[in-house]
């Protein structure tokens, strides 16, 4: 396996600079922030014992059970994801704008009583579409000034008594090609003992991140409705995944503390796909006419087909002139990914034709994501995963209430930390809505924003100090559908 040597801390976001199959990616592709119909995003997901809205097919699948009619709906939404982020006392700040389909699907009925009057079935239900599970659009500048140590610091470290032709294929052979890590003298190349300009700092660091792509799930569902008091549904997902990630890292001795190295930027490049597949089984009891309770339990899903491309690109220039350029090869590998198993429980309060007030518990263990391969058995990777993660209890919250046709909405999620120690991400976020409902007809508006605070190293935490990053998301969504 073409395996690469990690330089940073990785947050859930914002990947490293140096690409391999990391328990990063794990997490990355394993902690969800559903978005889908407008309706579902308003009242914060809390869909588990409400039921009859497409969304609730990737989460509690008994919701199908609930649709009395066909239905057809599509939901475009504009994401707006903004960053802060503050290193060694230095403010910078990024947006990034994306359109997308949250949600689009049809909901097919059948009534078995139409044919038997007698029948305690009163509808069997077929359900088809896409959800989107999670966004990775996202866009982040970060810039400082550190005295204390160079990104080329831990190269460095790490090339030390080290062949030039041995060293790393996307990190130090790179700087040592680019004249960045470089043998002074016959007792430097003696001992391989690398040297590097303004190894204690003295520069100004300065890197962008921006990150493209989504995890998709199309979701083939379907349920049935026991003599309106047990809903029931099962349904299988094909998430597919899209990532890419662009991040350039610069750094420039902007006091003139050398008389030789003027600038350095390094260019990575990583491109990620992968379809995956599992299985969702719910119930909906409705216990008494304004009690309902759910439950629903989804396997982990399985990426048989994940696939990685990656590139990195070192530039240098110098007092002089002079500036070299030097390419890595082109990296490509295929692997396995199991995200973890997760549990839902959830219970909602109906007020006749008032409103109603719910709230879903998900129980999910980030600990148990797992990595493989045919020719790597990625035991590292995965005893860190095992020992840096836990378990998380996430929360959803949600209420409506009717005027007429006229609907209000709101709603809060709490998804927890899913880190053992060490760094807290704890992603909340708050939801309104507005929807129309008519007939044969319906028209749901939604707002939410969410917000998380991490830490981010822009490379090992053993040379630098940690960057605060606040990452705040915006999201407009619109439902339309037809029931037939």
């Amino acid at each position: 396996m073409k395996k690469l040597f990690l330089t940073t801390l990785i947050s859930a976001v914002f990947t490293s600079v140096t690409f391999a199959q990391s328990d990063a990616d794990a997490l990355r592709y394993s902690r969800l922030n559903y978005s889908g119909t407008a309706r579902f995003v308003a009242t914060g997901g809390a869909f588990g014992a409400l039921g009859a809205d497409f969304t609730t097919l990737s989460h509690n699948p008994a919701g199908i059970g609930l649709f009395k009619n066909s239905e057809i709906s599509i939901t475009p939404s504009l994401a707006i994801a903004n960053s802060e982020a503050t290193f060694n006392n230095k403010f910078r700040d990024d947006s990034r704008y994306s359109f997308n389909i949250a949600s689009v699907g049809i909901v097919m009925v059948t009534k078995p009583e139409t044919h038997n009057s007698q029948s305690m079935w009163k509808g069997v239900q077929f359900g088809f579409g896409v959800n989107r599970l999670a966004n990775f659009n996202n866009r982040m500048m970060i810039e400082g000034n550190n005295n204390t140590s160079s990104y080329l610091t831990a190269y460095q470290d790490r090339a030390y008594g080290i062949a030039p032709e041995n060293l790393e294929a996307y990190g130090t052979g790179l700087a040592y090609d680019a004249d960045l890590l470089f043998l002074r003298d016959a007792a430097d190349s003696a001992s391989w003992n690398y040297q590097i300009d303004l190894p204690q700092g003295g520069v100004n660091q300065r890197k962008s991140i921006e990150t493209k792509g989504a995890i998709n799930e199309m979701v083939f569902s379907l349920g049935a409705n026991y003599g309106d008091r047990l809903y029931m549904g099962a349904t299988i997902g094909v998430p597919y995944i899209r990532y890419s990630e662009t991040s350039v890292y610069t750094e420039t001795d902007v006091d003139e503390n050398s008389d030789y190295f003027k600038s350095f930027s390094r260019t990575d490049n990583l491109e990620t796909s992968g379809t995956g597949v599992n299985l969702k089984f719910g119930i909906i009891l409705r216990a008494t006419d304004w009690l309902r309770l759910g439950g629903a339990v989804q396997t982990p899903t399985f990426y048989a087909g994940m696939a990685d491309s990656w590139n990195t690109t070192f530039r240098s220039n110098f007092d002089n002139g002079r500036s070299l350029t030097a390419n890595s090869p082109e990296g490509f590998y295929e692997y396995e990914l199991n995200t973890p198993f997760r549990a839902l429980g959830s219970v909602g309060f109906i007020f006749g034709k008032l409103g109603l007030i719910s709230a879903d518990y998900e129980f999910v263990d980030y600990s148990t994501a797992r990595l493989r391969a045919p020719d790597y058995d990625f035991n590292d990777e995965n005893e860190t995963i095992r020992t840096s993660y836990n378990a998380a209890n996430n929360l959803r919250l949600g209420t409506e209430w009717r005027m007429g046709t006229i609907s209000f909405r709101a709603g809060y999620t709490l998804s927890a930390n899913p880190y053992k120690y060490g760094s807290e991400s704890v992603n909340t976020s708050y939801s309104l809505g507005l929807g129309l409902r008519e007939k044969n007809f319906f028209l749901d508006f939604a707002w939410v924003q969410s917000g998380m605070d991490e830490e981010y190293y822009l490379y090992s935490v053993d040379y630098v100090e940690p960057v605060s990053t606040k990452l705040k998301n915006t999201l407009f969504l619109m439902t339309v559908g037809v029931k037939y």
